[in-house]
């Protein structure tokens, strides 16, 4: 069959593509079976190995795997298709990592690919490049340092809308957070853990979810918090994954070792690390690494051959390219000062063109200066309108109360037998106007702009909302232990504030949690609730001014804000601000 009847027959590479990143490998290897990969040439053949490549993983095929890989980069170096090159290289990198015991340079794939990457400038490559950084930093236990590179990963990710990427990333993000410094953040290593895992059940990838599940049991037991591990260790064994899936399995039962051995219970320690074993055979399969590091070294040697050939063409063109130019001497020296006179031409334009550039980007810098100052004062106006109404709605009914006394009394104050009842009733109705009229008062600032700072202030906002409401909201801090500049915390209590008042108003949640953890560089804001969510995407505009008025707050700090919310399902959302 020819290439372009593979394409009428798959409809594109795309839906192969799908079929392995969703863990349907049966799928994926029907669609296969039926390509003849002789009647393939340039791209498509190139494409059918790397995909057939990724399958023999999931089959634990690592040889054949690897042979595959290596034919693939090679056909996408001969059509120059750099992107593709680069991801092969870094599958091959991966295929290598899947097998214990393996005694190769596996980091001159990565080396290629990084090169790749950092060429190229593609998003999705440099995603991965990142992410590559990071889980090393992290295995080296350089958790903040991890994170920071974790970060960069999700932000490329973003660019391109690649939910399931950014999923991945985002569980290995948790890991670093068991890594960081002064103390390890394993609330946030688990709310990480917890949101991914939606985007795993999501695509219906059972190996990420097994992943998933393995991670949580680990930061479950760091917590001590045994019987949670329990409960995800029988959802892991539930799990039936696509392929054989044992380095997943191999976590799993090391996982099992360790939560055995806590809990004293050698009988069950005893059973997994003899499963450990198993698969660490299985993985570490002998005749399989022999034959890769066989091939891998007739690889290298015709690389080696190939770059020598290479060098001795390149050594021929230079040398009779000098001597061309030897001989044509004479002509570029007529020709250089038209020359010259065509590089200051395009120097100017060039000079032109940098300045209509700048003077753009300064207009983009005054649009969004221009947007943050109307967000700040649409937030301004809403808290006068919501102040106005409590005091018209409260105040002013307790106050007409009042009037009404005074003008009874003074109308029939030489009628009147119990004046002086009516006097002390009047005077409780303008007492309880003060105490209402303070409390509003005491309630707005809630000690932000007094001394004590932000923590007490978000602490204190929190008690007086748990008292009402049935709801209950729990205040968690880590490494905030001097006071901000006082602008910012003013700042970052309205957004709490704002926070809290939409889970109030429109949430009808029972609990509520803040976490504030201060970093060298950043401070990360965490406010989830148990309540009935939404969906973001219908939420129209005018629905969620609240919300609205907080992203512009955080995009005037020069901040990021990720909301999660499903319907049924609370809410959780994430600010970061710079320091």
């Amino acid at each position: 069959m020819n290439s372009g009847l593979f394409h009428a027959q798959v409809k594109s590479w795309k839906e192969l593509d799908l079929a392995l990143k969703t863990a349907k490998y049966d799928e994926a290897k029907s669609i296969l079976q039926v390509i003849d990969s002789n009647q393939l040439k340039g791209l498509d053949k190139g494409l059918y190995y790397y995909y057939f490549s990724q399958l023999q993983v999931y089959e634990d095929k690592h040889h054949a795997a690897s042979e595959n890989g290596r034919r693939a980069i090679q056909l996408f170096k001969n059509n120059k298709e750099l992107y593709w090159e680069g991801m092969a290289y870094y599958h091959v990198y991966k295929v290598f990592t899947h097998q214990h015991g393996l005694k190769i340079d596996k980091d001159f794939y990565l080396k290629e690919f990084i090169s790749i990457a950092n060429h190229t400038q593609h998003p999705e490559l440099l995603s991965i490049k990142h992410l590559r950084i990071a889980i090393k930093l992290a295995k080296a236990s350089k958790g903040n340092e991890a994170i920071e590179e974790y970060r960069k990963s999700i932000f490329f990710a973003d660019i391109i809308s690649k939910e399931l990427l950014k999923a991945i990333i985002m569980s290995n993000m948790a890991t670093a957070f068991q890594y960081t410094k002064p103390e390890p953040q394993l609330d946030s290593s688990l709310t990480y853990l917890r949101n991914s895992l939606k985007v795993f059940e999501k695509y219906g990838h059972k190996d990420y979810i097994a992943y998933n599940y393995n991670n949580q049991i680990i930061v479950l037991n760091k917590m001590n918090r045994f019987k949670e591990a329990e409960i995800y260790s029988e959802l892991r064994k539930s799990v039936d994954l696509a392929g054989k899936g044992n380095k997943a399995k191999f976590i799993f039962m090391n996982n099992g070792l360790k939560t055995a051995k806590a809990k004293g219970d050698y009988e069950k320690a005893l059973y997994f690390a003899e499963e450990k074993y198993k698969l660490d055979s299985i993985i570490g399969n002998e005749s399989q690494n022999n034959a890769i590091v066989e091939a891998e070294a007739k690889y290298q040697t015709a690389e080696k051959e190939k770059q020598l050939l290479i060098s001795e063409q390149r050594t021929t063109y230079n040398r009779n390219i000098a001597l061309g130019l030897g001989g044509g001497l004479a002509a570029v020296s007529i020709f250089a000062f038209l020359v010259y006179k065509n590089t200051r031409r395009k120097q100017r334009i060039a000079e032109q063109e940098k300045e209509l550039e700048i003077q753009k980007k300064e207009k983009i810098l005054k649009d969004q200066e221009l947007n943050a100052i109307d967000a700040m004062i649409e937030g301004q106006e809403k808290e006068r309108q919501r102040l106005a109404s409590d005091l018209h709605d409260s105040v002013g009914a307790t106050l007409s109360a009042a009037k009404l006394q005074f003008d009874h009394i003074a109308k029939n104050r030489d009628k009147l037998v119990e004046l002086e009842e009516l006097f002390e009733k009047t005077g409780s109705l303008l007492e309880e106007a003060y105490t209402e009229v303070r409390s509003m008062a005491h309630l707005k600032n809630s000690g932000v702009i007094a001394s004590k700072g932000l923590l007490p202030a978000v602490e204190k906002l929190a008690k007086n909302a748990s008292s009402n409401n049935g709801l209950t909201i729990e205040v968690q801090d880590f490494g905030l232990t001097e006071k901000l500049e006082a602008s910012l915390e003013i700042a970052i209590f309205r957004m709490i504030q704002e926070l809290i008042t939409n889970i109030i108003k429109h949430a009808g949640a029972t609990e509520a949690h803040i976490s504030i953890t201060q970093h060298e560089d950043t401070l990360n804001i965490i406010v989830e609730d148990n309540g009935k969510g939404f969906n973001p995407r219908k939420m129209k505009k005018a629905e969620g001014m609240g919300l609205h008025s907080i992203e512009k707050r955080v995009e005037h700090l020069e901040g990021s804000l990720e909301m999660d919310s499903t319907p049924g399902r609370g809410t959780n959302i994430i600010i970061d601000i710079p320091l």
